[in-house]
Order: C-alpha cells, then structure tokens, then sequence
C-alpha cells in the first residue's frame, strides 16, 4: 500500500488481528479511526515546504502555526493502548517521530533541564532541543504523581505545539483525572486544558484485556533453569512486547546502572544475579517497581545460609512489586515454599512465598499498575 493511502492504517490493524487470532474490538476500531484521521494529515502537512516547518520548529512560538491535532487514547489496562499507538508510529512514512514511554521521556527533560540551567529559560530550551528532530512524539503511559512533573508539564507541551509537535498519548486516565488529589493541582490545570484542546480523546475500553490473555496463557512461574525455560521466558517477553525491545545493554536507576536481559518500554527481564546480587537498595526497586509494569527474573536460585544477603534483597522485590501490582514473570529453581533453605529470614519468607504464589492469580494479575 502507498504511504498515503487513507487505509493503511486499518489494514495493520485487521492483519495484526488476523495473525495474533483476536477479533477486532469496537474501542480499538475507534482508536484506529482517530490515528489514521492523523496520520493521514500528517502526510499531507508533508507537502508544505521543508523551510517553512523548520522555521515553525526553530522560531518564537509567536511567529508560527498549530501543530497538527493529536490523539489521547486512554483506558483501562491491557486494553492494547500501547500496541494501538505503536502500529500508528511504525506506519508513518518519515523519520522525524519519536515514541518513548513517559516516564524515561520525564527523565530527559529533567537532564535537559540541568544541562540548560544558566539559561534564561530553560524549558523553552529542552522544548527546542526535542523539536529540532520530532515532529510527531508518542508518549507512552501518561501518569503525573510528582509535583516537580505537574508544573512543568503544561509549560512544556505548549512549548512542543508551538514548534510544530504533534502530540499523541497513551494513559490509563482522561486528561480531567491527571493528577487529581496532587499538591498545587490548579496549576496543573493548563496542561489538562491544552492535553483537551490539542488531542482528540478516545476511549480504549473495550471488554477484552488483552494484557491479562497473554499472561495467563502460559505459566508465569517456571520451576526450571533449562533452555527450555529460557525459551518460554523470550517467548513471554516477545509476547509482552510486542516482538520489539533492545537484547542485552543496561537500564540507569537511581543514577547506577543495572544489566538487563531485554527490555522495551514497560517491560524488563533482569537476571538474578544483576538484580538482587550487587549494591542494589530498597529505592531501586522502588524506581523498578514504578516505570515498568510487567518484570521477567530468571534464574532465581534456591537461598542458603550463604546467600541470606541476595534473600533479603528478593525479599525487597517481592514486597516492592506486590505492593505496586508489578506483574512478575519468574524462573526459579524451586516452588516458592521451597526456596528458601536458610536461617535468619524464615519468617519473612513464608510471607514471601505467599506473594509468589498469589502474584499468578488471575485476580492479581488483572489488577491496575499502581505507580
């Protein structure tokens, strides 16, 4: 198909659907309606001269035009939010597009922000550096919980619109419920205003949860360390994410790095070793617990009295992504009321293996990421 045709986009979606066996969902047909609605503008706004959109990016928000109207598609979990923006960013022709989940994105503009400091104004500056090469960004899982986040937020959208940046969104809630209840939520407001004004909202609420269909698909606790069990672990992974994701390489948490297995936006999988046999704190797991939503561990071993240490740690992440309703993807070498084999931590074990256990339950396993 060319790369204007008004369907292109429908026909990924019906031949992603007809691959992966699913039906095609109501929501999820309107959603698509709305991203081709913008791709297909987008294609257009290609036709304008390259000088006039590089002076709408680089000029005094005063001198140039709106951005094309993007798209806020929120809704509960596992209901393909994420999967629905993604075939929208792999279907558009150019290459100036960004798609990032928000959380790593808020990490780059506070950074940018450090690096511009001496500036009069440092977050026109941040917004001028994204749109030097992003005409069109995805943000993926919109949440606002931090107040530094809150007031800058809609500052900084409306520094990207003026320049010209489309802005499309995935979020688990309308713009109106963003941090309700948050400190100083007047002055988050504007940015709710411009997410209504700038964006079509569509609801992706379907009765489908398409998250929870690939997690219970197979077993989520492997009691095994063979090929095979690495094997299921890619498997899930790919499943998860979509087929995408970088293999190997390291994740920055609380300024220290951590060696990953494989990981893509809201999904990781670490090793054992990487994740509770080193320097590691309760925050890591926190910041861990926070931005990604589903974590695979493989090669959980059997904990001694010569490993009370990396059992204490696991003891951490299990408690850390209980509490936040992290999914948790394991493979170990024993059932969980057989892991542990040692002294000092018998008791808050028992509790340990109890969330274990109770993490693969459908009910836990359908309930909302609490970040």
């Amino acid at each position: 198909m060319s790369a204007g045709q008004p369907s292109a986009l429908a026909y990924r979606y019906a031949s992603a659907l007809a691959s992966s066996g699913f039906s095609a969902d109501p929501a999820q047909r309107a959603a698509i309606d709305q991203l081709e609605r913008l791709r297909s503008e987008l294609v257009r706004a290609e036709k304008i001269p390259l000088h006039v959109r590089l002076m709408r990016r680089f000029s005094a928000a005063s001198a140039h035009g709106e951005a094309v109207r993007g798209v806020y598609l929120w809704g509960s979990v596992g209901r393909g939010k994420t999967w629905l923006m993604d075939l929208f960013f792999e279907s558009l022709p150019f290459a100036d597009k960004r798609r990032i989940h928000f959380h790593r994105f808020m990490q780059g503009v506070h950074e940018g922000l450090r690096r511009h400091h001496d500036e009069v104004d440092p977050l026109t500056a941040v917004a001028a550096d994204i749109a030097r090469d992003t005409r069109v960004l995805c943000l993926d899982e919109l949440f606002v919980s931090d107040i530094a986040d809150a007031m800058l937020l809609g500052g900084l959208f409306g520094h990207l619109v003026d320049r010209g940046v489309t802005l499309v969104f995935t979020s688990n809630l309308p713009p109106s419920e963003l941090y309700r209840n948050g400190l100083q939520r007047q002055r988050f407001l504007p940015a709710i205003a411009l997410l209504e004004r700038h964006c079509a909202l569509v609801s992706v609420d379907g009765n489908t949860d398409y998250r929870l269909r690939q997690l219970t698909r197979m077993p989520i606790y492997l009691q095994s360390d063979s090929e095979r069990t690495t094997s299921a672990l890619t498997e899930m992974f790919e499943d998860l994410a979509d087929g995408l994701g970088t293999t190997g390489g390291n994740i920055l948490v609380e300024g220290r790095k951590i060696e990953v297995v494989r990981v893509c936006d809201n999904v990781v999988w670490f090793d054992f070793h990487a994740l509770c046999e080193g320097p590691r704190s309760q925050n890591d797991y926190v910041s861990i617990a926070r931005e990604f939503q589903t974590v695979l561990l493989s090669n959980v071993p059997v904990f001694t009295t010569a490993s009370e240490d990396a059992a204490r740690r696991f003891i951490a992440v299990v408690d850390e992504f209980y509490d936040r309703r992290v999914n948790l993807v394991i493979s170990a070498a024993a059932a969980p009321t057989q892991l542990y084999r040692g002294e000092r931590l018998r008791f808050e074990f028992e509790r340990t293996a109890s969330r274990l256990i109770e993490m693969q339950s459908e009910e836990y396993l359908a309930s909302e990421h609490r970040v």
